[in-house]
């Protein structure tokens, strides 16, 4: 379509931009254009799941953002990659596929967020999920992603479902069904051996709908406004500034560090801050750019006494003769699965109804976020906190729409925080220590057997945690009394016609898990929304632990 008006503008292609582009574009009478600020997904680095390392380390499909010196972690500058490619974080993740806690979206509907319960999103989640054992009451069967399950053979992986049964946590079939709560195998969006992004699920199987246009290396600048309602966009591409306009609405998906920027350069967000920047006020909305939350984590390091684990595929010959097999059939060999098959989620304490800590076990070790090499044959759990107190913010640097944010997560802010980091530590260290790990268990290399004491353990922490890429919240979804709000329960910017934000940014507060899956859902619904139509609620039994209250375990 060389016009520049359309029904719909789309500001991303992330787990929730395609989503979008694909159910609004269903309609032939719907003329949609998606701008992305990044690539296509034209490189195997993101189709080979265990290659996601590669784009973690490189700029070229990355945002490369990077946070400000933390206060509670030794001063720290964190890494934080996000995509800048088709599929967005979709594209450079982990692959892991979870929903997150039935009682997340209920809590969602108590802040503010209407028809947003558990029962009100499961529809959703069910409509986007093929799941390849298939469905039943909670999983769906026949959606555009492919969920697989994990079933890479590797000793550690029986190993640490039986330490964590040793342990005393109970076992789960599926914590994305009934049951969270417990230790199994995870489910990862992959197909055929091959990386599912939302590109290749939405986006790329409908780029021949006439009425579909998709834009690459379109960065948004700021939105036009005719009065109070969005018209269109305005983006720098090769050099050269590009309007386009919508005839119904303008949707920002550019995810929790991209969408408050963009609205905050166009003059949406706290008037004495985009004073300081010489924007002129669209909208005073003080909650543009609060309430940023993520999930901090952790790496509990052990030697391992046999030679099973990534490392040899690390090193010649392996390396190019698992490449290989990958390429000759994407679903033979190592480089089929991101390799974090197994998994779970965990109280830290009697009285907590639903878990706060979640795992992720890896027959490796993964050092600087991947940008360098294991060291040795080695295992580890990425373990961390679901539901920090700690709240952060993000603002303009300048009004340089090319110029990063400044991005202030405030992580280890209170002593829940910490103390909840502590308890991973130790926690983890109990299930390492069962029988099951006897024929493997190595010297811990970190934290370390001489790190022990509270304030040892803290020290570790402030030291060596890190972000697990899951920045959200920042356009927080909520009621028109609520000051932080931004956008209402139908993902409409408050006081701004026929603007919408669509992404992990509109959350209301961080779920109990990835931000994948949920940001999907939120997708499909918001699409719904956009449509005047919705799926009915599907309530389904959720398990909670019956002494949840009395017993950690």
């Amino acid at each position: 379509m060389s016009d520049s008006r359309y029904d719909y503008i789309i500001v991303g292609t992330g787990s929730a931009g395609c989503v979008l582009a694909n159910r609004l574009s269903a309609n032939p009478d719907h003329r949609v254009l998606v701008l992305e600020a990044g690539k296509r997904d034209n490189t195997w680095k993101i189709h080979m799941p265990a290659a996601l390392t590669y784009n973690l380390s490189d700029a070229k499909y990355n945002w490369y953002y990077h946070t400000e010196a933390q206060e509670h972690m030794n001063g720290r500058s964190l890494y934080w990659p996000r995509g800048k490619v088709w599929g967005g974080g979709s594209a450079l993740n982990a692959m892991v596929y979870i929903r997150g806690h039935a009682l997340d979206y209920d809590r969602w509907a108590s802040e503010g967020a209407d028809g947003w319960s558990y029962a009100e999103v499961l529809p959703y989640f069910k409509r986007a999920e093929s799941r390849e054992v298939g469905g039943d009451d909670w999983r769906g069967s026949d959606g555009p992603l492919n969920v697989h399950t994990g079933d890479e053979p590797n000793p550690l992986f029986d190993a640490f479902l039986a330490a964590t049964a040793q342990a005393g946590y109970p076992a789960t079939r599926d914590m994305n069904g009934e049951q969270q709560e417990g230790f199994g195998k995870m489910d990862m969006t992959i197909r055929q051996g091959k990386r599912w992004s939302t590109a290749q699920a939405y986006l790329r199987p409908v780029l021949e709908r006439p009425n579909l246009s998709a834009e690459v290396g379109a960065l948004a600048t700021r939105i036009l406004f005719d009065g109070e309602r969005a018209i269109g966009v305005e983006y720098l591409q090769d050099g050269r500034t590009q309007q386009v306009f919508a005839e119904r609405e303008v949707i920002l998906a550019g995810g929790a560090i991209n969408s408050p920027q963009l609205l905050m350069l166009s003059g949406i967000g706290d008037e004495a801050h985009l004073k300081e920047h010489g924007i002129r006020v669209q909208k005073h909305l003080p909650g543009v750019g609060q309430n940023l939350q993520d999930h901090l984590e952790l790496y509990v390091q052990q030697a391992c006494k046999q030679p099973i684990t990534l490392y040899r595929y690390t090193r010649l010959p392996e390396q190019p003769i698992v490449g290989a097999k990958w390429f000759l059939n994407h679903n033979w060999g190592a480089c089929r699965t991101a390799h974090l098959e197994v998994g779970g989620f965990i109280r830290t304490e009697a009285g907590v109804k639903h878990p706060d800590l979640q795992y992720h076990f890896l027959p490796s070790q993964v050092i600087d976020h991947g940008r360098k090499n294991p060291e040795c044959h080695a295992y580890q759990a990425h373990v961390g906190p679901m539901r920090a107190e700690s709240r952060g913010y993000l603002k303009l640097r300048s009004a340089n729409p090319e110029q990063h944010p400044l991005i202030e997560p405030n992580y280890l802010a209170t002593d829940r925080d910490r103390w909840e980091m502590r308890q991973s530590v130790k926690l983890t260290r109990e299930i390492f220590a069962q029988q099951a790990f006897e024929p493997f268990r190595g010297a811990e290399l970190r934290p370390g057997v001489d790190v022990q004491s509270d304030s040892a353990i803290d020290a570790f922490v402030r030291q060596y945690a890190d972000s697990a890429y899951h920045p959200s919240c920042t356009c927080k979804m909520g009621s028109a009394d609520d000051p932080q709000a931004v956008v209402d329960s139908h993902a409409r910017v408050f006081g701004v016609g026929n603007l919408r934000v669509v992404d992990a940014s509109i959350m209301p507060s961080i779920v109990s898990g990835n931000l994948n899956a949920p940001t999907i859902m939120l997708a499909e619904k918001c699409a719904d929304h956009i449509l005047g139509q919705a799926l009915p609620a599907a309530a389904a039994n959720v398990w909670i632990h019956p002494q949840w209250q009395t017993a950690q375990r």
